[in-house]
C-alpha cells in the first residue's frame, strides 16, 4: 500500500481516502484489497504496432489470434502465456468476444499490462493481411488432416491461432490458417481447455525459435 501511494504521489496522481464501502461499491465483485484507481479504456493498438514491436526487436513475427473467445478467464489467462512465451502481441476481434475487462486483467497476473493487443472488426480479414506480409497462421483444431504440434513448423513468423470455447474454430477462420495443427489426448477426454492447449502450443513455437535462432548456419560449420 505504501509503495502504491508513493508511486501515485510522484506520477502526480491524486489520492482521496474514503470508507471501505466506497471501495466495495466501486470494484464490484473485484477483491480491491483496500486500494483502487480510475483509469480509462484499456489502450488497444492496431495491427501494424504488434508488427513493429517484433521488428523493433530483431525477431520474426510471433503473434497470438484468438477467435470469440468469451471467458475472460481464459482470455487473461492466455495473454499471460503470449507474455511468457515472448509474443509480440494478441488480436482479438470486437465482437462477441470477450475483451480485455477488469476480470482478464487479473487473470492476466499483470500480462495485460506489458502485451499490445489489438481489436479487429473482422478477424478473418485481419488474418489475410498478416498472411500478405509473409506471416503463416497455425489454427489449433482435431480435425483428421491436423498435424501433431511437435510435427508442424512453427519456427518462422507465426500467428498461432486458438478456438473459442466449446466450438472451437469458426469455419472461415479455420479455412484461412495455413496449416493445422493438433495436441495428441492419450487419455478419454476429447480437447484441453482454450487457454492450456494455446499456451502449449505458444511454447512449442517458441521452443522452435530458439533452436532455429541457437542452430549454426551450414555455411558457418567446419569438418572435423
Amino acid at each position: 500500500m505504501d509503495e502504491a501511494l508513493a508511486l501515485a504521489s510522484s506520477a502526480g496522481i491524486p489520492v482521496q481516502e474514503v470508507e471501505r464501502s466506497a471501495l466495495d461499491r466501486l470494484g464490484g465483485q473485484a477483491h480491491h484489497q483496500g486500494l483502487a484507481a480510475e483509469v480509462s479504456g484499456y489502450p488497444y493498438v492496431g495491427l501494424p504496432d504488434l508488427l513493429e514491436v517484433a521488428h523493433r526487436e530483431g525477431e520474426p513475427p510471433f503473434l497470438l489470434l484468438l477467435d470469440h473467445l468469451l471467458d475472460p478467464q481464459n482470455l487473461g489467462s492466455l495473454l499471460r502465456s503470449a507474455d511468457a512465451a515472448g509474443a509480440h502481441g494478441v488480436v482479438i476481434p470486437d465482437r462477441r468476444a470477450s475483451a480485455v475487462t477488469p476480470a482478464a486483467v487479473r487473470a492476466s497476473a499483470g500480462a495485460a499490462e506489458h502485451l499490445r493487443v489489438a481489436q479487429v472488426t473482422n478477424l478473418v480479414r485481419a488474418m489475410e493481411s498478416l498472411q500478405a506480409q509473409g506471416i503463416w497462421l497455425a489454427g489449433l483444431d482435431m480435425a483428421p488432416e491436423a498435424q501433431e504440434y511437435t510435427e508442424a513448423d512453427l519456427g518462422g513468423p507465426l500467428g498461432v491461432v486458438v478456438g473459442g470455447e466449446g466450438p472451437g474454430l469458426g469455419r472461415l477462420v479455420r479455412e484461412r490458417c495455413d496449416l493445422l495443427v493438433r495436441l495428441p489426448m492419450r487419455g478419454r477426454v476429447a480437447s484441453l481447455n482454450a487457454a492450456m492447449a494455446g499456451a502449449i502450443a505458444l511454447y512449442e513455437a517458441r521452443r522452435q525459435r530458439t533452436a532455429k535462432i541457437c542452430s549454426p548456419h551450414p555455411s558457418t560449420t567446419k569438418a572435423v
